[in-house]
């Protein structure tokens, strides 16, 4: 494979910063520039992320005296790089324009940001999961009048923790699905120390999120017609999501109702053999086993599990007859790996491997 020179616009943020750490010795990537807003524009990586680093790795040696750029700046980031991964915090309509400037002049984007993923057009893709809807990029490109633009999202952190265990459920009719999250408090950017009222405590509130969890898996599961993605009608989905006093990983109780009734031994082989394109393809960041079932009653917990294959699997628990659905139980993902810019380098691995970015 090629090497590819890349840019991470959001660079000083904690998805940014977690970008950084994974890139840093990456065999397909080359960081060759660092984007933020122009509060930092002008400092090097080290000065600028100096007393907000939050990752438990140290600042990459190699990006400490890189300068940091104007995000704003399209056309001179684009002249440096083969395209760009996208964190910013802005407001949507702003990321938006941001995202499509950068397509426009013919930089793909590889975005962990919200503000396309409702787009018709753009792709959200969970890489093991719905990798067929890559090819609504050429629709895309068509409509931005573009060779090689274009913008491609992961979803939502909290959906990466339970999308993938129902995924495979659906050869059995999955009817209704009822999701509870309990998010760990790096999804709000945040550490303990920045966010000292998290700690004992639990908010049951956590803005847009139960929308997100119950609307973006069915774009996640429809279909490309007519050049756009058309959601799909079912399963049903009802969410809660809470802010739990966790520094990294997101767990979720499941519910499922099932047309069919497999037995539970079925459903654990269903889950431990299912694998994805970046298996086929054996992507450098891609799980070798992407689902985990645990047998304990007690697991998955957080500690052991989100590091799972460097936090790139998806762990799965406590599967057991509901009294009002057909099957319950537990799911665990790394939210700033598997859920954001983890799950974000796949995504631009697997566009790489499939020519999207040449």
């Amino acid at each position: 494979m090629k090497k590819y020179n890349v840019g991470i616009i959001g660079a000083t943020g904690m998805v940014g910063q977690r970008f950084a750490t994974l890139l840093e010795n990456h065999p397909w990537f080359n960081v060759a520039a660092l984007a933020a807003s122009s509060r930092s524009a002008g400092k090097t990586y080290k000065e600028a992320v100096a007393n907000r680093w939050a990752m438990t790795s140290p600042i990459p040696k190699a990006y400490e005296d890189m300068m940091i750029l104007d995000a704003a700046d399209v056309s001179e980031i684009a002249s440096k790089v083969d395209f760009v991964f996208c964190a910013v915090d802005m407001k949507k309509d702003e990321i938006r324009a941001l995202e499509e400037a950068y397509a426009k002049a013919e930089c793909p984007v590889v975005s962990n940001n919200s503000a396309h993923r409702f787009t018709p057009d753009v792709p959200m893709i969970i890489p093991e999961i719905n990798d067929e809807h890559l090819k609504i990029i050429d629709f895309q490109r068509k409509r931005l009048g573009t060779k090689r633009g274009f913008v491609a999202v992961k979803s939502n952190c909290s959906l990466q923790s339970y999308v993938p265990a129902i995924h495979p459920l659906l050869k059995y009719g999955v009817t209704k699905v009822l999701a509870c999250t309990y998010q760990a408090i790096s999804g709000a950017g945040k550490t303990f120390e920045r966010w000292p009222e998290m700690v004992d405590n639990l908010i049951p509130y956590i803005g847009g999120e139960e929308e997100k969890s119950e609307q973006e898996p069915l774009k996640i599961w429809g279909k490309i017609e007519n050049g756009e993605i058309v959601k799909a009608k079912n399963p049903s989905i009802t969410s809660q999501c809470l802010r739990v006093p966790v520094s990294d990983g997101h767990t979720a109780a499941v519910f499922v109702e099932l047309e069919q009734k497999p037995s539970i031994e079925e459903i654990i082989k269903t889950w431990e053999t299912y694998s994805g394109k970046p298996q086929e393809l054996d992507l450098p960041s891609a799980p070798k086993q992407f689902l985990h079932y645990f047998t304990e009653p007690d697991q998955p917990q957080i500690k052991s599990a989100r590091i799972l294959e460097n936090g790139m699997a998806v762990s799965i628990g406590r599967l057991r007859e509901d009294t009002q659905y057909t099957y319950k139980f537990v799911c665990m993902s790394h939210n700033t790996l598997r859920g954001a810019a983890g799950g974000a380098v796949l995504l631009a691995e697997l566009l790489a491997a499939e020519g999207y970015l040449d």
